[in-house]
């Protein structure tokens, strides 16, 4: 049996995110980018008061560089402050993105923040407000950038606490999308006796599994177009049971978010652009208030599929959609629509578009075949001095969808010549 209590798991708070690539941005909306990242831990003191929790833990890259900036030094001690008046603690390790060996200021740490080193594992008490052991919370920071080994292995519960908290800044189970810092398996961190492993590195908040509870946070602001999504930090209680309640709260200010918009039977680009501006519409009201940076992809097939070749016609789209609601950003429209295929009609030609297709069927149907096409095909590439050796395995087993890409494409291109050909007549 332990007391209850509640605690914050936040991570990856990157203060200070310089959000390159964003140059064609309107002004205010530049602004509000630039500051999302400390607007996002003002909502983290913020939340942690209002919830009333015992402690935070923040599981590493509370800065966004290791020469972290005297700007977001300051910011997160005044925010420390605020939870020290408060009586909220704070543990928190580094990751790779701040590691100690940084340059920093020399500030003093209120006494509510503890932070952990670098030379191996240590481990604190963690106490409710009535002043009751709640826990006793592990942690290493990272001591510089690339830390490959598995620190996890240095981990283990001490007797004496009621519940069990690690912190770990790495990547379980080799996530391809982010650097193999720290890595280590999930079957690892199960044996490892702790009651929760709170987790950074990886941006998008996962629960890896339940008893023992291994969660990763994500971090609390979306940095750029591939960190969808909300994001924020998880409330976690526990109860004199020792069972565990996750509850995540948002926190960003700023939310990215992608969606498509297929053009089939859409026939005129005014029709296009209602349409667009309806998604635009509905993806605002997801933001939930904050505002919305929207990357939108036209896809599937349709009679606009010509017109949207050009990227004027595109271009033009995109500027209409960035005058609509402030809530709102599009900052990229994609074309990655295709040509409409009338088959029914071609069976009855005999043409060279029916002839095209019906050997693309063939070879569709016959891998054999299709294997040896392919590599006639692309023969001269695949013998080019340079080429042949920047691509060398590429080309010797070319897949079928390429073929299904092709056959589109060119059969397209020529029904639309063949239509404006008649048209002309």
């Amino acid at each position: 049996m332990t007391v209850p209590f509640r605690f914050i798991h936040a991570a990856d708070l990157h203060l200070d995110s310089p959000f390159r690539g964003m140059s064609k941005v309107p002004e205010r909306l530049k602004e509000k980018l630039m500051a999302s990242t400390f607007t996002a831990l003002r909502r983290l003191t913020e939340t942690a008061i209002a919830e009333q929790v015992d402690f935070i833990v923040v599981s590493g890259d509370l800065y966004d560089e290791a020469d972290r900036s005297l700007k977001a030094q300051l910011f997160l001690l005044k925010e420390w402050e605020r939870l020290q008046q408060h009586g909220i603690a704070v543990f928190v390790i580094h990751g790779n993105h701040d590691p100690l060996n940084g340059a920093r200021a020399e500030l003093k740490l209120p006494s509510n923040v503890t932070q952990f080193g670098a030379t191996g594992m240590e481990y604190r008490p963690a106490y409710c407000r009535s002043g009751e052991l709640a826990a006793f919370v592990y942690g290493m920071s990272y001591g510089k950038r690339h830390v490959t080994d598995n620190l996890a292995a240095g981990y283990s519960a001490v007797a004496g606490a009621p519940f069990h908290i690690a912190m770990l800044h790495g990547n379980v189970n080799g996530d391809q999308s982010h650097d193999p810092y720290a890595p280590c398996s999930l079957e690892e961190l199960t044996g490892k006796g702790f009651d929760y492993w709170a987790l950074g590195h990886i941006h998008t908040r996962k629960v890896l599994h339940e008893y023992p509870h291994i969660v990763y946070s994500g971090n609390i602001q979306g940095r750029n177009p591939r960190e969808t999504g909300a994001k924020g930090c998880y409330v976690v209680e526990v109860s004199a049971a020792r069972a565990v309640r996750l509850t995540f709260l948002a926190l960003d200010e700023i939310r990215w978010l992608e969606d498509e918009l297929p053009i089939t039977g859409i026939h005129t680009e005014q029709e296009l652009l209602l349409r667009l501006e309806e998604q635009v519409e509905k993806l605002a009201l997801e933001g939930d208030g904050r505002t919305v940076m929207v990357r939108l992809a036209l896809t599937g097939q349709g009679p606009l599929h010509q017109k949207l070749a050009d990227p004027l016609t595109v271009q033009a789209l995109l500027e209409q959609l960035q005058q609509l609601s402030p809530d709102a950003w599009v900052y990229s429209l994609d074309g990655h629509t295709r040509a409409e295929l009338r088959l029914a009609d071609l069976e009855d030609e005999n043409s060279f578009a029916m002839e095209l297709y019906r050997l693309a069927q063939r070879l569709e149907n016959d891998h054999e075949a299709w294997r040896r096409e392919a590599a006639s095909a692309v023969s001269p590439l695949a013998g080019h001095a340079k080429l042949g050796r920047l691509l060398r395995g590429q080309w010797e087993e070319l897949p079928v969808d390429w073929l299904q890409q092709a056959r589109e494409l060119t059969i397209g291109l020529l029904s639309s010549e063949g239509s404006e050909g008649r048209k002309d007549e």
